[in-house]
């Protein structure tokens, strides 16, 4: 198991999608729909247009054709939020690792590249908005993870750029997206999850990997003491 030191940790920075929410079940539901009108095969096979260095919204152009991309994604959206309701969940232990880094003082933000309308219509469904001091959503920034641009917009204000690197500022994702997002930020990159399409991946150097948030709870208690 990893060794974390959490002594001068100030903030801890979350992706969403397959971090903190398990939204897999409900966008593949509600895209196959969406494919389906469209005649195209489902997602499974269709993911295999898509630019890994995308988010899923921008991928849409790639898989469904730029003449029909924003109609198909607003098609996408309503039918998801119907179904995101009764299908989201949290993972084991998410809502423990948040509560530990709350009671230590530390401050939390979620930094994703989903659309913030969908961002901010499930939050609620699984934690209080008001855990988060800031949420930095796709296209906010003057580019989106993969680049580090994302993470240096969402620390700005609340730390100098002197002040942003590993010990002080740390991106927990599930993907190869968050940790090199981190790395060009230079912050702790945090793996936890495999990633939601479930690419096999080499693991990075100077990349803290846990299967899951029990095991990076487990981490923090010992570092911790």
């Amino acid at each position: 198991m990893e060794r974390l030191d959490i002594s001068k940790l100030q903030y801890v920075l979350f992706d969403w999608d397959n971090t903190l929410a398990e939204s897999r079940s409900s966008l593949t539901t509600a895209v196959n729909q969406v494919l389906a009108a469209y005649g195209l095969p489902e997602w499974e096979i269709s993911k295999q247009k898509r630019n890994k260095d995308l988010s899923f919204k921008d991928n849409f152009p790639y898989v469904f054709g730029e003449n029909k991309a924003q109609k198909a994604y607003e098609e996408y959206r309503e039918i998801y939020k119907k179904i995101v309701p009764s299908k989201i969940s949290s993972f084991p232990y998410a809502q423990e690792v948040i509560d530990f880094f709350l009671t230590q003082g530390k401050k939390l933000m979620i930094v994703t590249n989903k659309e913030r309308q969908l961002l901010e219509y499930e939050l609620p469904f699984l934690y209080k908005p008001e855990c988060f001091c800031n949420i930095t959503c796709g296209h906010e920034a003057p580019a989106d993870k993969p680049s580090g641009e994302q993470i240096n917009f969402a620390l700005k204000g609340y730390l100098s750029p002197e002040e942003i690197n590993p010990q002080t500022v740390w991106m927990i994702g599930d993907s190869h997206q968050d940790s090199r997002a981190a790395k060009a930020a230079g912050v702790q990159a945090i793996r936890v999850n495999q990633s939601i399409w479930g690419e096999v991946e080499t693991k990075e150097p100077d990349v803290f990997y846990f299967k899951n948030f029990e095991e990076l709870y487990a981490a923090l208690k010992l570092a911790k003491n």
